[in-house]
């Protein structure tokens, strides 16, 4: 009975190979959909122009096609990776299953606080945008968080989500409120607020890439500390964290991520939402594989948005934040009625 049960059993080092396996075909396909959205668009390309276009030439129109896409398709992969990571860090922090950037308030406070700088403050320089909205990102989290936590019971996950639902709307108000009497940045805005990365270009990617790289990194190291924090504080407390500090650090990196994405391409929802779901099922709760897997996933899924919004409009294309709102919602939905949630 003894050697039915070890045989059944998986074993350590097979299921790190099936992890390792998994996370370098994962890299495969992102590298793919990389090649794809260069070769997509509202002009089609051959691969002479792609390896034309990236070996720096742009004599033809075509080879000038890619050389505009080349930017926007590292911007969607900087910008997944940072909202599908800074998604499984704050599911983590806050042992909720429907926490997301979007749906906790973040990447409205955020957005809202660059629209301040912008129509109040007369706020111009491109790197000041960064500081801003990782600044309003980052109050928003702790009203969020303090909010969620009052009452009987703390920070539920259904209070926090509730307390994110309500800020979120309460934002979004107050962002109208601002840029409606401001002609002069109302259309910019706009299509700003959507979230998209049609803009994108080198100079705002090299504006953004210190503050993501920095939240990469602190987020990878918190992993083993999210693992502590998933037993309950107290455990975690008993086995030698300081549960205060290991989950402001995590947040941390977490906000610096949202805010670097949301001041590049706009509030952009439901990444943060689905991908940690769809990759704690593939790999499960160890945060050590799961946040390396939620970043490569989120990368993914937003160049794979950015794809079909250009072919589902043609000659038009429709932005990346309408294509992940058309997918997500229902996965939000779903979730929300899926009785066996809390074993995410």
């Amino acid at each position: 009975m003894r050697d039915a049960v070890e045989v059944a059993r998986p074993r350590p080092g097979r299921a790190r190979l099936f992890r390792a396996g998994g996370l370098a075909a994962l890299a495969l396909v992102l590298l793919g959909l990389c090649l794809l959205s260069v070769a997509v668009g509202t002009r089609e390309v051959d691969w002479q122009d792609i390896w034309a276009a990236l070996s720096g030439q742009v004599e033809t129109i075509a080879q000038a096609a890619v050389s505009v896409r080349m930017p926007r398709t590292i911007l969607a992969a900087l910008a997944g990776a940072a909202l599908g990571l800074s998604g499984a860090i704050m599911q983590g922090v806050t042992r909720n299953p429907l926490a997301d950037p979007g749906i906790l308030g973040v990447n409205t406070g955020a957005a809202l606080a660059v629209v301040i700088g912008l129509a109040w403050f007369g706020m111009s320089m491109a790197q000041a945008f960064v500081w801003v909205a990782i600044l309003g990102a980052g109050l928003t989290a702790v009203f969020v968080y303090a909010i969620g936590s009052m009452g009987r019971g703390g920070a539920t996950p259904l209070k926090l989500a509730l307390a994110g639902a309500a800020t979120s709307v309460a934002f979004s108000c107050f962002t109208i409120a601002v840029i409606l009497p401001r002609n002069d940045i109302a259309g910019g805005f706009r299509s700003w607020q959507i979230g998209g990365v049609g803009g994108a270009t080198f100079d705002v990617i090299r504006m953004v890439l210190p503050f993501m790289l920095a939240g990469f990194l602190i987020c990878l190291v918190s992993a083993r500390k999210l693992n502590s924090l998933a037993l309950g504080d107290d455990l975690a407390a008993g086995l030698g964290e300081n549960v205060a500090v290991a989950r402001g650090i995590a947040a941390l990196g977490a906000i610096l991520l949202c805010g670097a994405a949301t001041a590049a391409c706009g509030p952009i929802g439901f990444v943060g939402l689905m991908v940690p779901h769809l990759c704690r099922l593939l790999v499960g709760v160890d945060h050590r594989w799961l946040l390396p897997y939620a970043a490569l996933s989120g990368a993914g899924l937003l160049i794979l948005a950015d794809v079909l919004g250009r072919i589902i409009a043609r000659p038009s294309e429709l932005a990346v934040g309408i294509v992940t709102a058309f997918v997500g919602a229902p996965f939000f939905i779903w979730i929300v009625r899926r009785q066996r949630v809390r074993e995410l």
